[in-house]
């Protein structure tokens, strides 16, 4: 059965909901076509009379923390995920949450991991009623199987800043957890046994929740210094034990690929950007911390060190790869909205070159401009791609949600987006004629390349111009799929009920696509 009655054909031609649990929502129109009005949200107004003069606002416990805030029915609550797999807090809110006896709570996490997966019963339970955030590993099959009372929504993480910033998701109570904070509530992460690098996706959550909490394992007498929150915008502060894992909150396994293919398409994609032109003095870039998108910047560092260049900027996620970049002085500022290893932490501490940045300056489309149209060259993944260049990166072939969109989305408007993929998975290609969820649209994805060839997108006849005579693979998208076919089959489509389980939002706040129930 069916949860809509209003269901419409957007843009991209997919069947998306005007309804989503009971608030409209305006289908994707196109890239820059829709124009929001009017202003953006607003705090509740306050006034310092109500807290301690002194500024110590330590609560005893989080639970009397969230008693304070008024903690009932229905609330959006909302956690940060700079501690990876590695947080403590995130569940613990739930637990008291089901202790108090307290319903149909949205958790608006920034992102989930395989820790969450104990909230599996309170979403079973009706604690928790629906995820608006990534929703990975079994949280993502939960959904996926129709097993959420309320329909998943799934953003960016620009598209979650813009969510907050634009009224469309109001945080009742924001719990950040901060590796180091005074009582006064002004936090940090670069310092700290659980120093995670930056707060940055918890800018939105201090700005505009009506009741926020901090949370940390390191107290410091006031004022902590440098402070990425704000304590003027948080109403608790609460100590405990321990808020991270370090061994998980770093991603300790983020070393240059081994695998020959995967190699190849580092190789390929450094030669391409050349070729292309791309890789110049003073040019930028972006590269995720996987083992082929750091090859790919090992590749770029050797490319500037022979001929004497530096990059103007590199985005992070920051790893000692784009740190040794940083030390030797092949790119002049890293502008950081993730840390991925100690290295990055420790750089981001001590080096003012390494900036960190918030979804706000770097991914916000709704604002004057950010950081994403001014990056030469990003190096994304994805887990399809289809003969007109849309790319999917929350489900795979089986259908099943997977992953979170991550920056991902927001990166596409840099000059040029490059996936480099490999051309099939576990026997199943990668190519499709259709993706099984579209995250980004063809329009703003330039090449893909994979171990047999490379697609440039139509659209970029300068690209095409440019590498009309290169020693590179270079072949249509179409002869790629069929290639990829020829050696593993035409893969069968996953099926689907009606039902729609969650769906994609675009980074202006409309609806990309729908996520039905898997029938396994």
């Amino acid at each position: 059965m069916n949860k809509y009655d209003k269901l419409v054909t957007n843009a991209l031609g997919r069947i998306v909901p005007t309804e989503i649990n009971g608030q409209p929502a305006i289908p994707y129109m196109g890239i820059g076509k829709y124009r929001p009005t009017g202003h953006k949200a607003a705090p509740l107004i306050v006034s310092s009379a109500d807290f301690p003069a002194d500024g110590n606002k330590v609560s005893a416990s989080l639970k009397e923390a969230l008693v304070k805030c008024g903690l009932k029915d229905g609330m959006t609550i909302s956690t940060h995920h700079h501690f990876r797999n590695g947080d403590l807090v995130a569940n613990q809110i739930f637990d008291i949450a089901h202790e108090m006896g307290v319903k149909d709570l949205l958790w608006f996490p920034s992102a989930s991991f395989p820790c969450h997966e104990p909230l599996i019963k309170y979403l079973e339970d009706g604690t928790i009623h629906h995820i608006e955030g990534s929703m990975n590993g079994a949280l993502g099959k939960f959904t996926s199987m129709g097993k959420m009372k309320g329909v998943g929504v799934l953003r960016s993480h620009g598209g979650r800043y813009q969510a907050v910033q634009d009224g469309e998701v109001h945080i009742d109570l924001a719990v950040i957890a901060a590796p180091t904070s005074d009582p006064f509530g002004n936090s940090n992460g670069v310092n700290g046994p659980a120093a995670c690098g930056l707060l940055g996706f918890a800018l939105a959550d201090s700005q505009y929740a009506d009741k926020v909490i901090v949370v940390t394992d390191n107290l410091v007498p006031f004022p902590c210094i440098p402070w990425q929150i704000h304590g003027n915008y948080v109403d608790h502060v609460v100590v405990l034990d321990k808020i991270g894992i370090p061994e998980k909150i770093v991603s300790g396994t983020t070393e240059v690929t081994k695998s020959p293919d995967r190699l190849l398409l580092a190789e390929m994609t450094a030669q391409f950007c050349d070729e292309a032109g791309i890789i110049r003095d003073g040019f930028s870039f972006q590269a995720g911390a996987g083992g082929t998108a750091l090859s790919i910047g090992i590749y770029f560092s050797e490319i500037l060190r022979n001929r004497g260049w530096k990059a103007r900027f590199a985005r992070g996620g920051s790893n000692k790869y784009l740190v040794q970049m940083l030390e030797e002085g092949l790119t002049e500022y890293i502008l950081d909205g993730q840390t991925f290893d100690l290295d990055g932490v420790r750089s981001m501490r001590d080096n003012p070159r390494h900036v960190n940045t918030s979804p706000f300056t770097s991914y916000n489309y709704h604002g004057k401009g950010n950081f994403a149209t001014f990056v030469d060259v990003v190096i994304l993944g994805a887990t399809e791609v289809d003969v007109n260049f849309n790319a999917n990166v929350v489900t795979h072939s089986d259908g099943l949600l997977l992953h979170g969109i991550g920056g991902w989305q927001n990166c596409l408007f840099s000059k040029c987006t490059i996936l480099p993929i490999p051309l099939f998975r576990d026997r199943m290609p990668v190519i499709l004629d259709e993706v099984t969820t579209v995250c980004g649209p063809g329009e703003l994805i330039d090449v893909i390349v994979t171990e047999r060839g490379i697609a440039i997108n139509p659209r970029r006849t300068d690209l095409i111009e440019k590498l009309k005579n290169s020693s590179l693979p270079v072949k249509s998208i179409q002869e790629l799929k069929t290639e990829a076919e020829k050696i593993c089959g035409k893969p069968e489509k996953p099926k689907f009920s009606d039902e729609i389980v969650a769906v994609i939002k675009w980074v202006d706040g409309t609806v990309i696509d729908s996520v039905r129930r898997v029938i396994l």
